[in-house]
């Protein structure tokens, strides 16, 4: 049984040491079905690494993490290890280790609005169509729990709101809990429920607002981030969620210009 209840996967103390240096320093998560929670901070700050022992592909020094068991996890990585010489169709991408019906392959194309790509190279992707594939990819495994590693990177601005949008739509259509590793800080605060500022440690938690207010989330990315994404947090909720003009008074706080 998970001590967190009914967490998909949950970090208890997480502590990782290499080369005498403190990777992950006593780190607690955890992601339940249908809530976005997004790690944020500065690189070098562990967060790929995290991720990694979260998934059992590092082990912890110390702590320990616990996992649903039998659970399925869609997994997309910061790097995804091509072969740029090996002349590869997106549906062989989508079936490199794992067998799918074409029905199914097309299905979540489709669904991460790449259908029309299924027969080209991957080598001749845009950034933004490449995450669209393995984003499609990781749906295939019908996924419990969906693990994201920076998924906007090359990405331009419009395309990253796309994707976020996207990733917000998955969450409801699939029902899956979301993990995603970001210093995109102004688009995730507006997605995600729980926002973790990690620097090896777990500088600040907490819903979006209360993050941006946090003095150490000033001090790792600055004053200016905090103000932006009030501000952007205020014209997010306003022109998706103002629905009768009430209930809407805690957005109104924090835009000291």
């Amino acid at each position: 049984m998970l001590k967190v209840n009914n967490a998909l996967v949950a970090a208890h103390d997480v502590t990782l040491k290499a080369g005498g240096r403190v990777i992950l320093d006593h780190v607690n998560l955890a992601v339940r079905p249908g809530e976005i929670v997004t790690i944020i901070g500065p690189n070098g700050a562990g967060k790929s690494t995290l991720v990694k022992v979260l998934l059992g592909l590092t082990p912890a020094t110390a702590g320990r993490v616990e996992m649903l068991p039998g659970h399925r996890i869609g997994y997309v990585p910061q790097r995804f290890p091509l072969a740029m010489n090996v002349p590869l169709s997106v549906r062989r991408l989508m079936t490199l280790t794992l067998s799918a019906p074409e029905l199914e392959i097309g299905a979540a194309l489709g669904e991460t609005g790449v259908g029309h790509l299924i027969d080209a190279r991957v080598t001749d992707l845009s950034g933004g169509e490449l995450q669209r594939v393995l984003l499609a990819r990781a749906l295939l495994r019908k996924p419990q729990l969906l693990v994201l590693d920076e998924p906007v990177q090359a990405v331009d601005f419009h395309g990253e709101v796309k994707l976020y949008e996207l990733i917000s739509a998955i969450r409801k259509s699939h029902g899956c809990g979301i993990l995603m590793v970001s210093h995109d800080l102004h688009m995730v605060m507006a997605e995600s429920d729980h926002v973790i500022c990690l620097n090896a440690h777990v500088c600040c938690e907490g819903g979006p607002t209360a993050v941006q207010k946090d003095p150490e989330f000033a001090k790792l990315f600055g004053p200016a981030a905090a103000r932006m994404i009030a501000a952007y947090t205020h014209d997010h909720d306003h022109d998706h969620e103002s629905h009768g003009g009430h209930g809407h008074d805690h957005h109104h706080h924090g835009h000291k210009h």
